[in-house]
């Protein structure tokens, strides 16, 4: 289903936006603004456009466009969009995407990937194999030195939180969706989804809706539709709490992974292990053999059961680490495979 404005997606007037006031396209680039700014985006960059056609990124489409057009940002402005080939509509939604793209005079990068057969080749989940193959398109389209916008929310945000807190993760988990990753950059994720639909509602401007967002046969949707909103009733303003919470773990796990990482170059030995007779303590010592495992990160089960065998006596223990990985202890001290 479309949710059809009032007119074409427009990039706004040549005018600065008015303080006294603003034009609901005014409020979207003062949200990508603030964003930007708390990401220190210079001014001349390069930026790739994420957009389903949801709301989410249909406003930053038009907050990020607006922005250029009344601002002094200099960014470059491209469009991609992926197909999933998920849904019978999906073209109808890249259609949608390039046809607002174009009335910005924007340039849109299309493609098409049978997620579903991806899943099944590379042993994912739908869900995960369409993240990869998201992020694989964007580093691709990405043009060199710059970055590529996605339109992740302070509700997506804590959804993210919520969800890996009930799939038992640690610190690292609890701290959400980083605000930058590399390249990616995520200049909404202070902003409310409730905000940006009633911002795009109230410029007349188009959205898509996504049916399969309102299935509650996956767990992040009951997350969204159920648990969130149970907790802003009982609590209003929990999403923004939740989000706060979440960027302090996050400064909380860095500092635990810089220690990690001076506490794993003081015990490498000249043959390449990692001495373990004088163990960290607990908190660390995970954190200290994830580190030295490598990525993908072993399962908890797995680096608790090493680090149960570089606690105890036995010699020539060999701990099998998945992805092909193993990690052998002798005398306290383990070499990791391959």
């Amino acid at each position: 289903m479309v949710e059809q404005g009032t007119h074409k997606p427009l990039a706004g007037g040549s005018n600065p936006p008015s303080a006294t006031n603003p034009s609901p396209l005014d409020e979207l680039a003062t949200l990508v603004d603030a964003g930007a700014r708390s990401l220190d985006l210079p001014d001349r960059l390069p930026m790739l456009l994420a957009v389903s056609g949801g709301t989410d990124s249909m406003a930053l489409l038009h907050g990020t466009a607006h922005l250029v057009a009344t601002s002094g940002r200099q960014w470059q402005l491209r469009v991609a969009h992926l197909d999933h080939q998920l849904r019978a509509t999906s073209p109808e939604d890249a259609a949608f995407v390039a046809d607002a793209a174009a009335a910005l005079d924007l340039p849109c990068e299309l493609r098409r990937t049978d997620v579903a057969a991806l899943a099944r080749a590379e042993g994912r989940s739908i869900e995960d194999a369409a993240r990869e193959a998201r992020y694989r398109f964007f580093a691709e389209a990405t043009p060199p030195g710059g970055v590529v916008a996605t339109a992740h929310t302070a509700d997506d945000d804590a959804e993210t939180v919520l969800l890996n807190l009930l799939r038992g993760a640690g610190l690292s988990g609890a701290r959400g969706i980083p605000p930058r990753r590399g390249a990616v950059v995520r200049p909404l994720l202070g902003a409310r989804r409730a905000t940006l639909r009633g911002l795009l509602d109230g410029a007349g401007l188009a959205y898509r809706e996504d049916p399969s967002n309102a299935d509650r046969a996956h767990l992040r949707n009951r997350v969204r539709h159920e648990v969130v909103p149970l907790l802003e009733e009982l609590r209003p303003g929990a999403v923004d709490r939740i989000g706060r919470f979440a960027r302090l773990a996050a400064d909380d796990d860095a500092l635990l992974d810089e220690m990690a990482a001076r506490d794993l170059a003081d015990r490498r030995t000249p043959d390449g292990g990692v001495d373990w007779r004088h163990p960290p303590v607990p908190a660390l010592a995970r954190r200290v053999l994830r580190l030295a495992i490598g990525h993908p990160a072993p399962s908890a089960e797995r680096v608790e059961a090493l680090v149960e065998a570089a606690a105890g006596e036995r010699g020539g223990v060999r701990i099998e680490l998945g992805a092909g990985r193993a990690a052998t202890v002798r005398e306290r001290v383990m070499w990791f495979e391959p």
